[in-house]
């Protein structure tokens, strides 16, 4: 099976494959063919965990044949207030827009991406269960944040993806509580993504270049990825929790 590829360079001092028809799906490395080499893992694992929710999967096969697309690369770079090239210190990232992002999202992709959204949610209660207010709190050497920090930043990034596209609340209306902010937020993206079938939103904002499917790829992406960024931090306060 063959599945079309984007790469994302210089993203934290590292590189993504995104797996660009199968949000969420994406896999690290040092180097552009790192990341392409992980990729076929992260396919598996991907896979199996769609058929852990959904017997009738969408997505089988067999072997991977992983295929970049034509100006499928990107090298993450930073503007400044002005919108002009920045140091990365001074300045705000400009991430990947691939040509496939360009794509209306379909009726089916979105009630997938729905579905995709409840088990990523799922698992991330699912590990802070049982966790104290402590632990919640509890800061590590060498991380930016708390787990409580994690969960706010999640809720934060979520919101700030709408409103890339101009579809957010407003943003004093974001609650602090970090639960809160979660739920609040996802509610109201569960919302707008309904309303994306067929939508050709294409904007630049503050130097970016945004529409429904890159908002959802990221989406997905950053919860999936702060989902094994927590259990990095449980295991670091010598807490194991059996996920399941």
């Amino acid at each position: 099976m063959i599945f079309q590829v984007g790469i994302e360079n210089n993203n934290e001092g590292r590189s993504i494959a995104w797996a660009l028809e199968h949000p969420g799906c994406f896999a690290y490395g040092m180097k552009p063919q790192a990341a392409i080499t992980n990729l076929e893992g992260a396919l598996n694992k991907y896979a199996g965990w769609i058929l852990h929710h959904e017997p009738k999967t969408w997505l089988t096969f067999t072997e991977a044949e992983i295929e970049l697309v034509v100006n499928g690369t990107w090298d993450v770079y930073f503007v400044n207030d002005d919108l002009d090239i920045a140091s990365e210190m001074d300045g705000y990232s400009v991430e990947s827009f691939f040509p496939y992002d360009w794509k209306p999202l379909t009726t089916e992709e979105i009630k997938r991406a729905l579905d995709m959204l409840v088990w990523s949610r799922d698992d991330l209660l699912r590990i802070l269960h049982g966790l104290t207010m402590e632990k919640l709190n509890q800061t590590y050497t060498g991380e930016r944040w708390s787990i409580n920090g994690v969960l706010a930043h999640l809720g934060g990034a979520e919101w700030w993806y709408m409103e890339r596209l101009g579809l957010a609340f407003p943003r004093a209306n974001v609650p602090e509580e970090p639960i809160t902010r979660l739920e609040k937020v996802r509610s109201h993206f569960n919302k707008v993504l309904f309303k994306m079938d067929g939508v050709k939103q294409v904007v630049g904002t503050d130097g970016e270049i945004w529409s429904p499917r890159k908002v959802l790829r990221r989406a997905l992406w950053h919860e999936r990825d702060h989902v094994e960024h927590i259990k990095k931090l449980i295991a670091m306060s010598g807490k194991f929790i059996e996920t399941g």
